[in-house]
């Protein structure tokens, strides 16, 4: 992709709803697009996300009811579900430990960020707050990377976050925080109006 056209990518990225089921996505391909996705920011580098992939249709007939029966996630060529990482402190190590072999960050300082970190996931709402934050723009890049490559995505927050950890037997450690389908559609997304932006921002003095 040439830098020049990220402004076209964004201008004609669609939640796309009806997809063609028999196309196929290779793993390889959704693996380069997640590691797209977790190049995003996050806060300290911890990394606040994981990622639980449908991409066959046994597994996405297993997911339909938990979404509502949304027929998207049945005919998507595959479904992402963007858990976020309730304990993403346990990420300093591994996180911080290689800058440190490869002399980009000194222990002591490690020390100060650990000390920041820990103070933060001490407190009631961090986690979950930092979880919805962090995860969130991961899947926004995800959906960016995906269109780039000339994929169609739609990111679904009406599904039962209970049923997918019991039935994918998911971790309590992550909180689900949307679905998001992939796939080519057999019909051309709407393009939504929106709002215009000047009323939507205010200059601080």
């Amino acid at each position: 992709m040439l830098m020049d056209n990220f402004f076209q990518i964004v201008d004609e990225r669609r939640s796309t709803k009806v997809y063609d089921p028999h196309v196929e996505i290779p793993r390889e391909e959704l693996v380069s697009l997640l590691e797209a996705a977790g190049k995003a920011p996050s806060a300290w580098n911890l990394q606040q996300w994981k990622f639980l992939v449908f991409d066959h249709k046994e597994v996405q007939e297993r997911l339909l009811p938990i979404a509502y029966h949304q027929q998207q996630v049945h005919d998507a060529s595959a479904v992402v579900a963007i858990l976020g990482d309730l304990e993403a402190n346990k990420n300093i190590d591994p996180v911080f430990d290689p800058a440190i072999e490869k002399g980009e960050m000194t222990a002591e300082i490690k020390e100060v960020l650990k000390k920041q970190i820990e103070g933060a996931y001490s407190r009631e709402e961090y986690p979950r707050d930092a979880a919805f934050s962090n995860a969130s723009l991961a899947a926004m890049q995800f959906m960016l990377a995906a269109k780039a490559k000339g994929w169609d995505t739609c990111p679904i927050g009406g599904f039962n976050p209970a049923a997918l950890l019991s039935e994918f037997n998911v971790s309590e450690r992550y909180l689900p925080i949307m679905l998001i389908t992939i796939g080519k559609p057999l019909q051309k997304a709407r393009k939504t109006d929106r709002l215009d932006i000047r009323n939507l921002i205010d200059w601080a003095e």
